[in-house]
């Protein structure tokens, strides 16, 4: 086992990592930003190493900073929690050159997974069910036009590389196409360096559900179930819940998802723990959308529903150890909701609301989970991305879990900031989310 890991990244996720390997009794390294210097992730570690100015590319982003520090205080591994490092080969590789182990899967298969045109290829030939579209990246507006017509419109145009959504717009017509095209590689350009795209038929509300793995190094696989991510703004997840609702619509749908995950799994030889995500069109049909090769924001909601820790279950895998866990071996212990806390404005199109902290009092109890990345004091600045906090929580069923994420939620005192905790409020009374009734377009129609 690990005697030191050094912690790539910042705010909850860097808390959450840092906490288990405290249990584990691992040595932690924090790194931070002149901005984060009184951040609570900096406080938990045993050890953190400034890495840079404020702003993300010349801190968080900064390989020979982080490597350095990661060298130069004895770390023997790294973990990347999510976004930031996380899906980035370049980094892994090297990570590996310098003789420390990336907690994580094989960067040969991150390449694969990043760039969502190979994967999908990849899927399709592993027996995934994929999205009808174009086959790889498109050449050109003339052939992505004729691409277009032939699946019929609407389509969604997407980046090949990256995630979160950006890169990805809706055609509903041929004169949408172009500038749908144009958006996609300005802002896959700018975020990714690739300015690559395909074209899918666009599938009209769908859920948004993902399988969780988990697999060793000795041929050992394993799925933790689904989790349903349909209520997202700008193709981004804010509620999400497992078990997904939608299981119990569709009978058979859980395992035919799980079985398709650990078929892609055992394709690519994956390692560590990932995300095979799916979309579900309105008559229980699914198809494979992207695998993410990191640990989920949303990964919570599968520790409560499992009793598993998935960072423990990292730590040991990129240790060497091998699985202890069967599929037979796991079963569904009631319901988990998790609702991500940012500080934006679902006013104003939730843009990002930065500010400062006057109160900061979390809840608490059976069953009420909070990950969080701030504190009372401190400031929520622009530099980074503004997930402040989740709340989680675990019931007997749906409804309980539910029952239990408005008393949560009432609980929670911020002050000043502007935040989206009332429409999470309003949320867990709409009747369509209590019927588990909701699509990926849901919210921004409710709050449009």
């Amino acid at each position: 086992m690990f005697d030191t890991i050094l912690v790539a990244n910042r705010g909850e996720i860097a808390a959450r990592i840092i906490r288990t390997c405290r249990e584990m009794e691992i040595r932690t390294i924090a790194v931070y930003s002149e901005a984060d210097v009184e951040a609570p992730h900096v406080a938990a570690a045993d050890e953190a190493v400034e890495i840079g100015p404020a702003h993300v590319t010349k801190s968080y982003l900064n390989q020979e900073a982080i490597l350095e520090a990661a060298k130069s205080h004895g770390a023997d591994a790294i973990h990347p929690g999510y976004g930031l490092m996380s899906e980035n080969p370049e980094f892994v590789h090297a990570v590996e050159e310098a003789g420390i182990v990336f907690i994580g899967p094989r960067p040969e298969v991150m390449e694969l997974m990043g760039d969502k045109a190979r994967a999908r290829d990849f899927a399709e030939k592993a027996g995934v069910p994929v999205v009808p579209g174009s086959d790889g990246p498109v050449e050109d507006e003339e052939q992505a036009h004729a691409i277009a017509e032939s699946l019929g419109y609407p389509v969604l145009v997407k980046a090949s590389a990256g995630g979160g959504g950006i890169g990805m717009n809706l055609a509903k017509n041929e004169k949408k196409l172009a500038k749908a095209i144009q958006t996609s590689i300005r802002r896959a350009n700018s975020a990714f360096g690739d300015p690559s795209f395909y074209i899918e038929k666009y599938i009209q509300n769908p859920r948004h559900i993902e399988i969780q793995v988990l697999a060793d190094d000795h041929g050992n696989a394993i799925h933790l179930f689904e989790r349903e991510c349909s209520v997202q703004r700008r193709h981004q997840k804010v509620i999400e819940e497992a078990p997904s609702p939608a299981s119990k619509t569709f009978e058979g749908l859980r395992q035919e998802m799980g079985r398709a995950a650990l078929n892609l799994v055992e394709a690519s030889e994956y390692t560590n723990a990932g995300t095979v995500e799916f979309i579900v069109s309105p008559n229980g049909d699914f198809y494979f959308i992207e695998m993410n090769t990191r640990l989920q924001v949303e990964h919570p909601t599968t520790e409560m529903i499992t009793g598993l820790d998935l960072v423990e279950w990292q730590i040991r895998i990129a240790a060497g150890e091998s699985l202890t866990l069967s599929q037979q071996d796991l079963a569904i212990d009631g319901h988990s909701i998790q609702c991500r806390l940012y500080a934006e404005n679902p006013d104003k199109r939730f843009m990002p609301a930065p500010g400062a902290i006057t109160d900061w009092v979390e809840p608490s109890g059976e069953g009420i989970r909070v990950d969080s990345g701030v504190s009372a004091g401190l400031k929520v600045t622009p530099y980074y991305d503004p997930l402040i906090a989740k709340v989680i929580t675990h019931g007997a069923d749906r409804s309980a879990a539910i029952e239990r994420m408005k008393q949560a939620l009432a609980e929670f005192e911020i002050g000043e900031l502007t935040t989206n905790l009332s429409m999470h409020l309003t949320v867990m009374d709409h009747e369509d989310f209590r019927s588990g009734d909701v699509h990926t377009g849901w919210l921004e129609e409710e709050f449009s």
